[in-house]
């Protein structure tokens, strides 16, 4: 049976909002032109509201070395990674995504950035913006600094639609067994992905879309 995510869900106490929710995870809309759902990692599932001006003496902005054709990444001119202004505003730890393979329809681009946190502070993330995101297998554990953790799993977990996701970290393996390993600061040479990765770990800072659909989701507090 697939449950489609909608409607508003939060969690009090929680520093992430992602909930127990009947429906699989709980999920805020986004105001927005076009509809859309979010699995709320994050304090506010909305467009980012403008950040405040800079306190003296701020963090440089991340350096994202990018590698050139046939030089290593540290000899590449490095680029700065660019604040994303639709992002909504996150907290961390990342939650841990995990999957037997995750395949990318539509891949349109994945972009070194930055965005807010609930403190006030950017930290930089991957974001992959594509048109469909299949994961197979699905377990994704939110976890916060104490208590227990929040796991869900599904036996599938499609976003669909103006995709969004933001990471910190991918780790996984190509069809033909070769590893690949990407962090928020190492985006992948030609800022590509390949369509389809096998054993993915992925650190899931957030995600948007139009539509999030689970396949016989199911939740439970561990810990």
């Amino acid at each position: 049976m697939e449950s489609i995510v909608t409607g508003i869900a939060a969690r009090a106490a929680v520093a992430t909002c992602l909930v127990v929710a009947l429906a699989g995870i709980g999920a805020a809309r986004v105001p927005a032109a076009e509809a859309a759902v979010c699995i709320p990692l994050v304090t506010q599932c909305g467009p980012a509201t403008p950040s405040p001006a800079p306190a003296p003496g701020p963090a440089p902005t991340p350096i994202v070395p990018l590698p050139g054709p046939g030089g290593a990444p540290d000899t590449a001119p490095p680029v700065a990674a660019l604040a994303d202004p639709d992002a909504p505003t996150f907290t961390v730890p990342a939650a841990q995504l995990g999957g037997s393979s995750i395949t990318i329809e539509g891949l349109h681009s994945v972009t070194a950035v930055t965005v807010p946190l609930a403190n006030g502070t950017r930290t930089p993330v991957l974001k992959i913006v594509a048109d469909d995101v299949v994961v197979d297998d699905f377990m994704l554990d939110v976890r916060k600094a104490t208590g227990p953790s929040l796991v869900t799993s599904a036996t599938r977990m499609h976003l669909h639609g103006n995709v969004r996701i933001y990471l910190d970290s991918i780790t996984g393996s190509l069809l033909d067994g070769t590893a690949l390993t990407l962090g928020a600061t190492t985006p992948p040479p030609g800022n590509e992905l390949p369509p389809t990765l096998l054993r993915v770990n992925l650190g899931l800072v957030g995600v948007t879309a139009a539509s999030i659909v689970f396949t016989s989701p199911h939740q439970s507090l561990k810990g």
